[in-house]
């Protein structure tokens, strides 16, 4: 009996030592398992640089994600690291589909997260006070990743889609800087920017002085965009609304160049000569009496503050200085001086 207890106790012995070096193995393949799976979640993903993005398509799920990640050589882990995060984060089933920034540095946890978050890149579009709306169509049509919806499309047609009265869109949208994020499209950026517009012109009425000879809030942003057009010295803006509304009041001309240069279009040059001042065209203030029939700028919120708050005073007249600002004149005799001064006399 002894011998076969003998064998028993080293079999017993042998398959001890060998669950021993299984256990030991086991656990040695997790020890590293982790300590690779905890490298993975912090470490930068490959190729991320300054402006590199990823998009997400909507109604992708998370296994097409890690497909994708790995398809674009920015991650080589396993897929069970990737299945482990996402079920550590809990966001496996929460990923927000759009466009994302991959900021150098960024970790597959900090990938997760965003996503997760909906933390969208965010692109910015600036209309600048006293684009025309031409202009802003052609900025918009050059904004790459905005889709392209309004090509083809003519102003009045804009206009009606926007419920602009008269299908004229002229001055119906606040310069500002706008957040876009991809799949967005321009008209999306112009229902935007003419809400905006709509709202700070009926603040701007609102809080209109009591005095002020304007009968519409139309009437308000075709005076700023005058006022937009002639001055971009912000002290100034007040002093040349209140040179219009007296000029108004007392039925003057408003005899002010960037109407006529609004007027001519495409003609205009960069120059405006005498025969210019006496074409008429529906917006040459020269020929033609009262405001113009439409604004010729997209005026800033300075310029709608100045036409509803103009400075008091008795100025009707004045003349570039030729440094940006202004003199202003009570007397028609006294602007002709300033004129001889600061303009025939010009070198």
């Amino acid at each position: 009996m002894f011998p076969s207890r003998i064998r028993g106790g080293a079999v017993l012995r042998v398959l001890l030592v060998l669950v021993l070096l299984l256990g030991a193995t086991l656990a040695a393949w997790l020890f590293v398992a982790w300590r690779d799976y905890q490298a993975f979640v912090d470490a930068p993903l490959a190729g991320g640089a300054a402006g590199a993005t990823l998009e997400f398509p909507r109604g992708s799920g998370y296994r097409d994600l890690v497909r994708q990640l790995r398809q674009a050589q920015l991650t080589q882990a396993p897929e069970w690291q990737w299945r482990l995060l996402g079920r550590e984060l809990g966001v496996s089933s929460r990923l927000h589909a759009g466009e994302y920034a991959l900021t150098p540095g960024l970790s597959p946890r900090e990938l997760l997260q965003r996503m997760a978050a909906g933390q969208v890149l965010q692109h910015h579009f600036t209309i600048v006070d006293g684009w025309s709306f031409r202009q802003l169509r052609v900025a918009l049509a050059a904004e790459s990743g905005l889709v392209q919806t309004l090509p083809g499309l003519g102003d009045a047609d804009i206009a009606r889609r926007l419920d602009i009265a008269d299908g004229k869109p002229e001055g119906w949208f606040l310069p500002e800087t706008y957040a876009w994020v991809k799949g967005e499209s321009d008209f999306d950026l112009l229902q935007r920017a003419h809400a905006a517009m709509r709202k700070a012109l009926d603040q701007a009425w609102a809080g209109r002085d009591a005095r002020l000879g304007l009968a519409t809030p139309y009437e308000v942003l075709v005076l700023a965009s005058i006022i937009e057009k002639e001055t971009g010295v912000a002290a100034e803006r007040p002093m040349i609304a209140g040179v219009f509304l007296r000029r108004l009041q007392y039925r003057m001309r408003l005899q002010t160049d960037p109407t006529v240069i609004y007027g001519m279009g495409e003609r205009y040059d960069g120059n405006i000569r005498k025969r210019d001042l006496e074409t008429d065209t529906p917006w040459n203030t020269y020929t033609r009496d009262g405001l113009p029939p439409t604004p010729i700028a997209l005026p800033g919120l300075p310029a709608l503050q100045a036409a509803t708050h103009p400075a008091a005073g008795d100025e009707l007249y004045f003349v570039a200085r030729g440094d940006g600002s202004h003199e202003f004149s009570p007397t028609l005799e006294a602007h002709n001086r300033a004129v001889q001064k600061y303009q025939l006399r010009r070198p």
